[in-house]
């Protein structure tokens, strides 16, 4: 079941990550398991990326998200995450993740409330939006998250490599217009000369526009930061994505290390750490909610008025991705209720059938389950057990096709979303290689 392309039609090949594979792929029990491993771990190098100035001091990767021929911040960053680990041996994959970075910068000083991005100038199927669009965007729906990414691949990068070739003055002007951003969008409704961004779409579907002039729901200044739309860019019911801030709080803390370490601007580092410590207090007076079943656990959306939504969607960040990104820890007590609850079916996103059981989403309507959500369930556990049911809910549910999707219906794993969604496929190589390290031999088991 080796469904990857020949090697010539390969938008990008490493030696390293093809030993990688091989030495995985052999030591993973089960065969379909492995093929899957084999499929889906390279699909980004395979298929997604064009990098462009790989000798020249300023690299350029443009990283599509697979079906949809635009890169997106938030995809572009998890596509190429599980590669970093392999940076120190692999000089090919520390010039390809360089020239994202250099592609990411480059697009947030474009517009930083813009989600997804054109490879070059060109008319986009939204062009009719009722927003600030240019012919550099594809989409402007304004995700917290999307410049979280932006700060996370960076940091990351820089963590391995501690190279830092990459943060020069534009770097800089960018970093600084995503921490602006951030801190513009802590803005309440009534502060309407600090609301920089609007959207609406003409659409029936309520989840592609926002209400009230296309400013979204009120907020009330509390500290949080707005996410008009969520990380399935669907709009949010309620304007402060908790997730979305909870990974604010990690990626400007790491931003300020940079401006620490690298760039010698304090007053860069004091004003990301700031802007964090106040997302992070806001999160733990505004966001932790008692649940009538599970007790005190983090709601998903607040408004800063004291309303609050109970759900989580599979998309990242999640709710129960916040470990994966840093935020707390696996055993944190308010972690663990929060996992229960989303791993229930008292979250109305959460459910089961003759496929399996995990988390979906609005984006694909209730009934469906995302693979994602099942690998970050295996990526976020503690338990040997689980991460095996995950991995096997994976092997029964790919649809004959070796790759995973964005979506199945519970009862039908063969009717699914998205054949070509390089993210979900990268994430599932990444639990692979994270499994082989946390849980010795249980690949071998399998």
């Amino acid at each position: 079941m080796n469904n990857r392309p020949p090697l010539a039609q390969r938008s990008f090949s490493s030696s390293v990550i093809e030993d990688a594979i091989a030495d995985v792929s052999r030591r993973i029990g089960d065969p379909e398991i492995a093929a899957l491993f084999v499929n889906c771990f390279p699909n980004t190098l395979d298929t997604t990326v064009t990098l462009d100035g790989a000798d020249s001091l300023r690299p350029d990767t443009f990283v599509v998200t697979g079906d949809i021929e635009a890169m997106w911040l938030r995809d572009s960053t998890n596509q190429v995450w599980p590669y970093l680990r392999f940076v120190s041996d692999a000089p090919d994959i520390s010039r390809l993740i360089q020239g994202v970075i250099n592609r990411q910068v480059q697009c947030v000083l474009v517009d930083p409330y813009a989600n997804a991005f054109h490879r070059e100038p060109q008319n986009s199927q939204w062009v009719t939006d009722h927003t600030v669009m240019t012919p550099e965007l594809h989409e402007r729906k304004y995700e917290l998250d999307s410049l979280c990414a932006v700060l996370r691949l960076s940091y990351g990068y820089y963590k391995v490599s501690k190279d830092h070739s990459c943060f020069d003055a534009r770097w800089m002007e960018a970093m600084r217009k995503i921490v602006n951003t951030i801190r513009n969008e802590q803005a309440g409704a009534d502060e309407a000369e600090k609301c920089d961004y609007r959207f609406q779409r003409d659409s029936r579907d309520p989840t592609e526009t926002l209400a009230s002039g296309g400013y979204g729901q009120p907020a009330n200044r509390c500290g949080l930061s707005k996410s008009p739309f969520r990380p399935s860019d669907d709009a949010a019911l309620l304007p402060f994505l908790i997730p979305a801030n909870a990974m604010a709080v990690v990626c400007l803390k790491q931003l300020a290390k940079i401006w620490t370490e690298v760039c010698n601007q304090p007053a860069d580092a004091a004003e990301a750490t700031a802007l964090a410590d106040e997302i992070e207090s806001a999160i733990n007076k505004h966001a932790i909610i008692e649940h009538p079943e599970f007790g005190k656990i983090f709601a998903y959306e607040v408004d800063g008025y004291g309303s609050h939504y109970f759900m989580d969607d599979a998309n990242i960040p999640s709710l129960l991705s916040l470990p994966y990104l840093g935020y707390g820890s696996t055993s944190d007590p308010i972690y663990q209720r929060t996992r229960q609850y989303v791993l229930s079916p008292a979250n109305p996103y959460y459910v089961t059938g003759k496929a399996a059981s995990g988390v979906g989403s609005p984006h694909t309507g209730r009934g469906t389950i995302w693979p994602m959500s099942l690998i970050m369930q295996a990526l976020t556990s503690e338990s040997e057990e689980e991460v095996r049911h995950c991995l096997y809910c994976l092997r029964d549910t790919h649809g004959g096709t070796g790759f995973m999707h964005e979506s199945f219906l519970k009862d039908d794993a063969s009717n699914y979303t998205r054949s070509w969604f390089a993210w979900a496929n990268t994430l599932f190589g990444e639990l692979i290689l994270t499994t082989d390290s946390k849980f010795p031999g249980l690949l071998e088991s399998l």
